[in-house]
């Protein structure tokens, strides 16, 4: 068999496992909730259907992370983890939505939006809105909840203390970091000095993406397989600048993106008023006038179709874009060169190297 082969076959093999364990333990959660009220039965709903999809990118790290440390294909400690991080990327997602005020997800209604339609639907009293805001909330919360208890789930490898333990708690931690970084640039990012805002999004790409999608998830996969200190390191030097890179793709379609292909409405991030490192080149490259344009429409509760396209054109014209993709192609070759360092063998290499170009040059 060869290493493309066997990478196929694994990955299948993962991934229906995590599905299924997802299946089991929501299912579980379910008999649980139905004890406290036939009512509660959309927050598991929801969840359920958040965690059917998606590109596993971040479970899929941690298998070949495993993987490439000695672990054994089919242990249900990776499954386990696999799901614990799903949970957790879906908990993460609910509450971006909300935060970003995003009513789309996948080319679905987003958690909250779901919450806010069963309000109408039933013509229940008070604001559908804040109806759906809360509940959503409460779905996200409970997610997280899931999240920590299915990793306890692993055992001892996951147990107080471990390196995965810990790895696994700054994630978490990370991510909330980063979310606040986020919403803060959003609203401290007009009165700012703009010379700053390319880094200051780059920190926020770091911390509240980047690091969760691909370093920390790699790191999780390796010390559960008991990798040693300079083999995390190396993982490290490959991951961060390609969730990175992984990130600033994300952020270009969210403004340039096929809304067929994304699933997200055309210039959405725009729209939620995103301050992305594309954004903050836009704002250093392009005119005094297109600048305060740009800081003034960011985000605006009336931007328009014209808006948009106004500012895809200011971003090509002022050679934003070009510099973002600039960017994303240095921190690609930054992961790809140290990819080719990490001392692997040539399945889960194959399986990393995958992964990679499909995280940099994706349309979705």
């Amino acid at each position: 068999m060869t290493a493309f082969s066997q990478v196929t076959s694994e990955q299948a093999e993962f991934i229906s496992g995590v599905a299924g364990k997802l299946k089991g333990f929501l299912s579980q959660q379910q008999d649980l909730m139905a004890t406290v009220s036939p009512d509660v039965e959309p927050l598991i709903g929801s969840i359920s259907n958040l965690v059917t999809g998606g590109k596993r990118l971040r479970a899929l790290m941690c298998y070949w992370g495993w993987r490439g440390a000695g672990g054994h294909s089919g242990d249900p400690d990776i499954v386990t983890a696999g799901c614990a991080l799903e949970l957790f990327q879906a908990a993460a997602l609910i509450h971006d939505d909300i935060i970003d005020r995003s009513d789309t997800r996948r080319g679905g209604p987003s958690v909250h939006k779901r919450f806010s339609q069963l309000h109408g639907m039933n013509g229940w009293a008070l604001d559908g809105g804040r109806f759906g805001d809360a509940a959503a909330i409460l779905t996200g919360d409970l997610c997280l909840s899931f999240s920590e208890e299915s990793f306890t789930e692993v055992g001892v490898r996951a147990a107080a203390g471990t390196s995965a333990r810990r790895i696994f708690n700054v994630m978490r931690a990370e991510v909330m970091a980063g979310q606040y970084l986020d919403i803060l640039e959003e609203v401290a990012g007009p009165v700012r000095d703009r010379a700053g805002s390319v880094d200051r999004a780059q920190s926020i790409i770091r911390y509240k993406s980047a690091k969760y999608s691909t370093e920390h998830p790699l790191a999780l996969g390796g010390a559960l397989a008991g990798a040693p200190a300079g083999l995390l390191k190396n993982y490290s030097e490959f991951s961060l600048p390609l969730g990175e890179a992984f990130q600033m793709r994300d952020d270009v379609l969210g403004v340039f993106g096929d809304p067929e292909t994304t699933g997200k409405p055309a210039g959405d991030d725009l729209l939620e008023g995103k301050r992305t490192v594309l954004v903050g080149f836009a704002l250093n490259q392009a005119t005094a006038g297109e600048a305060e344009y740009l800081d003034r429409m960011l985000g605006h509760p009336d931007l328009g179709e014209d808006d948009v396209a106004r500012i895809r054109r200011i971003m090509v014209q002022c050679g934003a874009l070009d510099a973002t993709e600039s960017r994303i192609a240095e921190l690609s070759n930054q992961a790809f060169e140290a990819l080719e360092r990490l001392p692997l063998d040539d399945v889960p290499l194959t399986a990393l190297r995958q992964l990679a170009e499909a995280a940099v040059s994706r349309a979705a």
